[in-house]
């Protein structure tokens, strides 16, 4: 690990609070595939299977944020812990209901509860924050949790599937919920670490949501969330219009790779000058990057466009942190940075059901024009907003050459 990973993780705790984050995010991953992998096999249904999955991920995008503005308030222990006993017991119901073939209701209702998972991401970006706040070692934590994202999504549908199919049904969805279980209960065990909550007189009233920076970050990531739930279902079909539907899963593992490898190099970079330049250009370079994919032919091809493809995702992802910093009251952290998450995962639904449509009536090759369209949506909204990220939340500035190179830039 190269010097700067290293030294990241001389802070007492920090190697627990990561490790415990890496194991509670795995779900993230799993729990989507393996309710639609468990619910196929059990019923036949992909329709239900797609539908229940698509009701975890809506219910999470709702409930996620509320869920984390409950911990900047009171901590996350109080409120994790019975946030995540909520979600397993709502993931215990899914399962008996579905063995048991429980109306399809009751598998709606338990579906819907498992949303109540609480973002580990956030939670551990918070504490690499509360450990580094100000300094350039913040950068490299930030890209070290987006690799973790990505190899996260490498290797939990891959999990998750795999088990459903070799083991029993249930298996890859049980396993998810034992990774949340022992991932949140690991992290909450660790006081040291934990950020200070602010209580409601010390934050003011309403939601982080109200920063107009954090307002386009967020519309933003649900263009770019409507990228990844596209690119995953048209990836899909194109192998198996080609006969070659279990190469799927190594194509898309291919796009998380590019993303874990730009991610490991960015956070070696010492970048200076206002990030929201670097975002938008990251933003950019995402949406360009789509447009080889309305032009593959053969596997071999779409491979390698979407390895490049991934190469601007981390760095974007690790951008949309620092600017969080900015633009969020340090008392909301973490509900800001849940709010990126809430975004992807409302981009991500769209996308899956947008691509689906577009291939059934015109094949997977026109599928890629939707996340070719989605991409240029997103960096019409990162221009017209682009003003609103020059201007931080009172009181957040960023370093301070950032502050100066802002000032130099105001006076100019």
């Amino acid at each position: 690990m190269p010097s700067p990973y290293r030294a990241l993780f001389a802070a007492p705790g920090s190697k627990g609070f990561s490790a415990a984050g890496f194991l509670g995010r795995m779900p993230l991953s799993m729990m989507g595939i393996g309710v639609v992998t468990m619910i196929s096999q059990l019923t036949g249904r992909y329709g239900l299977a797609g539908a229940l999955s698509a009701t975890v991920a809506l219910a999470a995008a709702v409930a996620g944020p509320r869920i984390s503005r409950l911990v900047d308030q009171y901590g996350q222990r109080r409120v994790l812990r019975p946030a995540t006993l909520f979600a397993l017991t709502a993931a215990a119901g899914l399962l008996l209901a579905a063995r048991l073939r429980w109306p399809d209701w009751v598998l709606f209702v338990c579906a819907a509860g498992i949303g109540a998972v609480p973002s580990l991401g956030a939670m551990v970006r918070a504490r690499w924050a509360a450990l580094y706040r100000g300094t350039p070692q913040l950068h490299t934590a930030y890209s070290f949790e987006s690799v973790v994202d990505e190899v996260c999504f490498i290797f939990g549908p891959i999990i998750s599937i795999g088990l459903s199919t070799v083991w029993f049904p249930e298996a890859g969805p049980l396993l998810a919920a034992c990774f949340l279980a022992v991932g949140v209960f690991w992290l909450t065990a660790q006081r040291a670490t934990e950020p200070v909550p602010h209580p409601r007189e010390q934050r003011g009233g309403g939601s982080a949501l109200r920063s107009p920076g954090l307002q386009v970050l967020v519309t933003t990531f649900v263009a770019t969330g409507t990228i990844f739930g596209a690119v995953d279902v048209v990836t899909v079909a194109f192998a198996d219009e080609r006969g070659h539907k279990g190469a799927a899963s190594v194509v898309l593992a291919l796009y998380a790779a590019g993303s874990c490898v730009a991610g490991l190099v960015f956070g070696l970079l010492r970048l200076k000058g206002a990030p929201e330049k670097r975002w938008l250009l990251g933003v950019f370079m995402m949406a360009v990057s789509m447009i080889p994919l309305l032009l593959v032919g053969n596997l071999p091809f779409l491979a390698v466009a979407l390895f490049a493809a991934g190469l601007a995702i981390a760095p974007t992802m690790i951008t949309t942190m620092s600017l969080i910093e900015e633009h969020v009251p340090r008392a909301q952290l973490t509900e800001g940075m849940t709010w990126i998450s809430t975004g992807l995962a409302v981009g991500v639904a769209l996308g899956s059901s947008i691509a689906g449509w577009v291939i059934d009536a015109a094949g997977a090759q026109a599928g890629y024009g939707v996340p070719a369209v989605s991409g240029a949506v997103a960096v019409a909204v990162g221009f017209l907003g682009y003003r609103r990220l020059g201007r931080p939340a009172p009181g957040r500035g960023g370093t301070l050459e950032h502050h100066n190179e802002r000032e130099e830039r105001h006076v100019a």
